[in-house]
């Protein structure tokens, strides 16, 4: 669920990004798979691959002061040129037997709003792994977009939840 805008900072400073499910075990198993060392969400846990290979918000925060002090930089100047995109997340509360990806109305909505993003945003629709809820993010440049259909495609789950 990285914002966008960090996905485009990163191709802008060539270096591989690649999504994955949310969990920590996705992405630990990607790192894995890539070799790679460093990787994790946007609620902050991230996984230092030659420190643990579990998040650990201590080792992190240390890793970034770390990086901060070596570089001579305070965080705001470390992060200056980076504006983050608006993402907008609604939960949606359903019962255990709701399939998403299988509803007609939920796919229809979802394949208008991608269409609306043009490649400028966008969409996050899943299941919560711990609770019976259908999570959906939009994340777009242009904010009126994000909670238009952030709104719209919670309501279009909700009513057919309920079907």
């Amino acid at each position: 669920m990285t914002n966008l805008a960090i996905e485009e900072q990163f191709k802008k400073l060539h270096i591989p990004f690649l999504r994955t499910n949310v969990g920590d075990r996705h992405v630990l198993e990607l790192l894995q798979q890539k070799g790679w060392q460093l990787g994790g969400e946007n609620s902050g846990h991230i996984i230092c691959m030659d420190k643990h290979t579990t998040d650990d918000d201590i080792i992190s925060a240390l890793q970034v002061l770390y990086a901060l002090r070596d570089a001579h930089k305070t965080l705001a100047e470390f992060m200056r040129g980076v504006s983050l995109y608006p993402q907008h997340l609604i939960n949606v509360k359903i019962s255990n037997s709701f399939n998403f990806n299988t509803n007609k109305a939920v796919n229809t909505m979802r394949k208008e709003a991608e269409a609306d993003l043009n490649g400028n945003g966008r969409l996050l629709i899943r299941a919560s792994g711990t609770e019976p809820l259908i999570r959906v993010m939009v994340e777009s440049k242009f904010k009126q977009k994000v909670n238009y259909w952030t709104e719209r495609i919670a309501e279009v789950v909700q009513i057919a939840s309920k079907e």
